[in-house]
């Protein structure tokens, strides 16, 4: 008998969790492929990562660009990574990160390591509310790669360039 409660207990730890992370995806690249596979990680057996890919709209107003591929382009390419559960476009009527939360309702929210005013906007949101939300800042991925859309962008650029120098 008591090895069945044994296993309850055990099973009741392992449950699985759900796992929020929200970006760009703008280029995809290896940095976004780890963040993903961490934050599914995170989510345990059992349980589900749910993906957030922010509207062209956003990133024009967040970052004062839009960026080089359209919004349905990056959700495809996110829906279509083995680590992701479900992936979703942000809100159309601009950033709402409190209706996102009450939507997801997640245990974990995973922000990438240069999401630093979405995590401290998240933060106050979760200590305001009094949610019970675990936050967790994701490392940078590797060095001197192709693990940042912008050193891509400066890449083919500066190749670009030399082309046409030619």
């Amino acid at each position: 008998m008591e090895e069945n409660s044994q296993k309850e207990i055990k099973s009741a730890h392992n449950v699985g969790k759900v796992v929020l992370t929200t970006g760009v995806f703008d280029i995809l690249h290896t940095g976004h492929l780890a963040l993903l596979k961490e934050a599914k990680a995170l989510a345990g057996e059992g349980g589900r990562l749910i993906v957030l890919v922010a509207r062209d709209s956003t990133v024009e107003k967040r970052e004062g660009r839009r960026p080089i591929m359209p919004e349905n382009d990056r959700l495809s390419l996110i829906e279509a990574l083995k680590p992701v559960d479900e992936a979703r476009l942000g809100h159309s009527e601009g950033i709402s990160i409190l209706k996102v939360l009450k939507e997801v309702k997640p245990d974990i929210i995973v922000f990438g390591y240069d999401q630093e005013d979405l995590e401290a906007e998240t933060r106050r949101i979760i200590a305001q509310e009094g949610l019970s939300i675990e936050v967790v800042r994701a490392k940078r991925y590797g060095s001197g790669s192709f693990n940042s859309s912008t050193k891509i962008k400066e890449r083919i650029a500066e190749v670009w360039k030399k082309k046409g120098k030619g």
